[in-house]
């Protein structure tokens, strides 16, 4: 894979099923191409890149039509309107619209809003926006009760958010449980609201999990129980469901997780017991079980009633919520909930980035019906794009077809209701539905002398596309009616999934998986001071970056050279100086991924990597020295400067190379691995004659290494492949379990693991944990990240500076063991950037941090906490142990290299470093018996 494609799929994430600006990226002519004439053989130095035409923000309009960005050169414009216009579209365009369209330049002021403030305490634990001074104040309002918990879990699992109407009180935002529909969240509990009052109160519910427990018979009417299960490692707030089988007590299943987090503090602090009946049996063998369960022991109030009353209403106001939600959203629609949720959110913390028509038709959703809303999300989820209707079943959908005419009606599907409707550029989707067997039937009914092709579904699929026309009658006589998401649909729910989740790899899967119990996020707080995309410009320059770099990903599939180089182009032509500079003087610097320009920088490095491959070194260098050139404050210099100087070399240009070694390790950002390998670089271009004076970190980049050689039998020898050989005990193993069997025996009694930068990862993660979600403006945005939005910037350890150094003082004095355990049992199997909680035990990670000791301990945590992006990479293969009688030990590093293996520059910084921090460091190297 070339370098930065796998950066650019991560990027990228969910692919996009309409681009709606690809015909503009894809045939929009470019005024000056950055990279030299194929045909030109000559060896320039890269210098007229200085020379490309450069194009500023404001030398952009918006195209009224699609509202995609477009070049303000009057030629350009009319070749787009042309492109649009030929695409169709439903507004009905007269000559006098065409006249009225406005191509302004700069952003439009209308569509700006005042950025607000989103705060969280302890008291509001949830993202909320401060209201404006001039905004109403709304008092004595039960429907906007605020209302007050310190128990952050409660509502982990879910953003809260409040409704669009009234969503704050006071400049709060509401307290209001993340899983109440729109329907419950402005209503207050009439029933069982205090504790006089819950006795005979009946909860309907169901039992969940029944996979993973006792295999009980059960019929409607039967007696249960409730018991707490603490120690469950998945939820512990578990609430098992008991029930009498023959005398003996057995488990028939779980409470959903969503009401035993309420219901199980109120059995733990107050004792309460509940018992019930189970109302229905279900047909299948594993389904929810109907119950009802009612409260039928008094609680115990504590010394301080008051306060305890406090929490105890509170927590059975949210068992009422749970429970009412759980009515209107059956456990299998709640990605109804989840979906209507994330668009509350946007609407309400976005509103500056959607124009009035995006508005009004995303809320147009919430006044669907729920099949309407059922089928959508259903759809949108799906691959597609084209599914038959007849085919499209759900239990939760009553009527699938009128829920379908409903959303096509509102524009959010598209329908091929007869043969007329079928398109020629769908033609090919809509043929994708149907089967080998339909296909050939279609092609039977035609000429025998124009019957030509294999008899592959793509085969019989191109055949007949090419002759669609005559049979578009027995085409839609097998598919019936179909059904996709609309284009308008599809782009507006992408931009909605990007602004809430702000990251390509997470979508509504996310919620299923918080659901499941599979994902569990951290605990912290949402302080929000300043917007990511200040205004819709940024947003929309931002979203066709996205686009660009999609086609730049499905080219290199297709192996599509000339859109390949057309994309590189493109990108190259978008990155200036100025828009760089105004990104990188942001108040937020750590924003910058968020930005066009930042985007288009990866495809420009991968565009390097596909020339380099091509080797056409020029172009390459002509790129390497624009990317250099506009960004003067990012951590890719490092990279950059290499590759540039490697390419001048490849040229023989070894005085220009050598001169750009020197000039990358002048330069700040260039850390780690890329800042030895200049370093290196410099020591053996610099000879006599071009350099006579020896520069002063030779002796440091050149200091020896300790080696230790082991033999082994090999079992392949094969250039490229991994070495393979016999361990001691006669199974085939890798160079790493080789090398731990030798240090296991003769090699000193180790004990040992290959954990590469895992370890340490997880190490650094645990005993950083407070510290990484501690109260930090702007470094979380929803409650789905698992790590803070600085976490690779040097805005991380600026930010929490002396948080940090007293942290590792702690660690530096042998408290880390200590740490290391509470950060365990307090946050287990909760995800977190680095940690791997099935990779090593606790058990290990004590006996490491131990040996380690604090000092050598503490220099690798500061280093990660300064630097985590340029650090976390190439640590050694192996950590190894042992203790000594007085029980104090020691640890050992080994980089472990078979026959045809070589020291990476990162790998070799590491070992230096660790060197320098008095680690016991060394390379292991495996070779073939002789």
């Amino acid at each position: 894979m070339l370098t930065g494609r796998e950066s650019l799929v991560r990027l990228i994430g969910k692919r996009r099923r309409y681009l709606p600006n690809r015909q503009a990226i894809v045939s929009n002519p470019i005024s000056q191409s950055v990279l030299s004439d194929e045909r030109s053989g000559g060896e320039g130095d890269g210098s007229s890149c200085s020379n490309a035409v450069e194009v500023s923000v404001s030398d952009w309009v918006t195209c009224p039509v699609c509202r995609s960005n477009v070049r303000g050169d009057d030629r350009i414009i009319n070749s787009h309107l042309d492109d649009c216009l030929t695409r169709g579209t439903k507004r009905k365009l007269s000559q006098r619209t065409l006249l009225d369209w406005n191509f302004s330049r700069g952003s439009n002021k209308s569509e700006q809003t005042e950025v607000n403030v989103v705060e969280t305490s302890p008291d509001n634990d949830v993202c909320g926006i401060v209201n404006n001074p001039s905004d109403p104040v709304v008092e004595n309002d039960d429907s906007l009760e605020c209302e007050t918990s310190n128990n952050r879990d409660h509502i982990l699992h879910t953003p809260v958010v409040a409704s669009v109407e009234k969503p704050l009180l006071n400049g709060k935002l509401n307290h209001i449980d993340s899983r109440r529909p729109a329907s419950v969240q402005n209503s207050r509990p009439h029933n069982a609201e205090t504790v006089d009052d819950i006795y005979g109160y009946n909860l309907i519910t169901h039992i969940v999990a029944r996979k993973f427990c006792d295999k009980v018979e059960i019929n409607p009417g039967d007696t249960i129980s409730l018991m707490r299960d603490p120690s469950n490692t998945k939820d512990p707030n578990a609430i098992k469901v008991l029930t009498a089988d023959h005398g003996i007590t057995k488990t028939v299943g779980f409470l959903p997780r969503d009401l035993a987090q309420y219901l199980s503090p109120l059995m733990d602090k107050f004792g309460l017991h509940f018992e019930g009946s189970i109302t229905s049996v279900p047909d299948r063998p594993l389904a929810a079980i109907p119950v009802q369960i009612v409260c039928c022991k008094k609680i115990y109030i504590g010394e301080n009633e008051c306060e305890d009353n406090q929490i105890f209403n509170s927590l059975w106001k949210h068992v009422i919520d749970v429970v009412k939600l759980e009515k209107s959203f059956p456990g299998n629609t709640k990605y109804q909930h989840n979906f209507i949720l994330m668009l509350q959110e946007v609407l309400r913390t976005n509103p500056h980035l959607l124009t009035a028509d995006e508005k009004t038709f995303l809320e147009s959703f919430i006044s669907l019906s729920d099949d309407g809303q059922r089928l959508f999300v259903r759809l949108y989820t799906r691959k597609g794009p084209w599914f038959r209707l007849a085919n499209i079943s759900y239990s939760e959908i009553l009527d699938c077809q009128l829920a379908a005419t409903e959303l096509f009606a509102a524009g959010y599907v598209c329908l091929i209701e007869s043969k007329n409707d079928i398109q020629k550029d769908d033609l090919e989707e809509v043929l994708n539905v149907l089967a080998v067997g339909e296909l050939r039937e279609i092609r039977s009914t035609m000429n025998k002398n124009s019957i030509r092709g294999g008899s592959r579904k793509q085969d019989l699929i191109a055949l007949l596309t090419s002759t669609y026309k005559d049979k578009l009658c027995a085409i839609f006589e097998k598919t019936g009616v179909c059904i996709r998401i609309s284009p308008k649909a599809d782009s507006l729910i992408w931009r909605v999934e990007r602004l809430f989740f702000l990251d390509g790899e997470l979508d509504l899967s996310t919620f299923l998986l918080v659901d499941m119990g599979i994902v569990k996020y951290p605990s912290y707080n949402c302080i929000i001071s300043d917007q990511i995309f200040s205004c819709r410009d940024d947003l929309l320059s931002y979203e066709e970056a996205i686009e660009v770099a999609q086609i730049m990903d499905q080219a290199l599939e297709e192996n599509n050279r000339e859109l390949i180089l057309r994309c590189i182009n493109l990108s190259d032509s978008r990155v200036t100086p100025s828009t760089v500079r105004t990104h990188e003087s942001s108040p937020v610097p750590f924003f910058s991924r968020f930005t066009s320009s930042w985007v288009y920088s990866k495809v420009v490095l991968l565009g390097v990597s596909f020339l380099e491959h091509e080797n056409r070194y020029i172009d390459a260098i002509r790129l390497l020295k624009r990317l250099l050139l506009n960004f003067t404050s990012d951590r890719r210099r490092g990279y950059w400067t290499l590759r540039l100087s490697m390419d001048l070399e490849h040229l023989g240009r070894h005085n220009e190379s050598l001169t750009i070694a020197e000039n990358g390790l002048l330069d700040p950002w260039v850390r780690a691995g890329t800042r030895i390998s200049l370093q290196r670089r410099v020591l053996r271009l610099g000879k006599p004659p071009r350099r006579w004076k020896t520069p002063t970190f030779s002796e440091s980049v050149q200091r020896k290494i300790t080696e230790v050689h082991v033999q082994g039998r090999p079992l392949n020898c094969v250039t490229g492949t991994k070495s393979r050989f016999y361990g001691e005990d006669g199974e085939q193993c890798g160079v790493e379990q080789l090398a731990l069997q030798y240090y296991a025996g003769e090699g000193g009694g180790w004990q040992g693991i290959h954990a590469e930068s895992g370890i340490w990862l997880t190490i650094f993660g645990l005993l950083m944990w407070d510290i990484m979600f501690t109260d930090v403006p702007n470094v979380f945005r929803n409650l789905y990240q698992t790590a803070p939005l600085d976490m690779e910037t040097d805005s991380f350890y600026e930010a929490r500076k002396s948080l940090v150094e007293s942290l590792l003082q702690k660690v530096q004095n042998g408290m880390a063991e200590e740490i290391l355990i509470t950060s365990w049992e307090l946050h287990f199997g909760t995800s977190c950037r680095g940690v791997k909680w099935d990779n090593h035990s606790l058990s290990d990670l004590r006996a490491i941090v131990t040996c380690i000791g604090g000092p050598c301990l503490a220099s690798i945590c500061r280093h990660l906490a300064q630097d985590y992006r340029s650090w976390s990479s190439g640590m050694p293969d192996l950590l190894l142990w042992r203790f000594h009688g007085d029980n104090s030990g020691e640890a050992k590093l080994v980089e472990v290299k078979g026959p045809r293996d070589r020291l990476s520059e990162q790998q070799r910084a590491w070992l230096l470093f660790l060197m320098d921090a008095g680690f016991n460091a060394e390379i292991c190297k495996v070779s073939p018996l002789r």
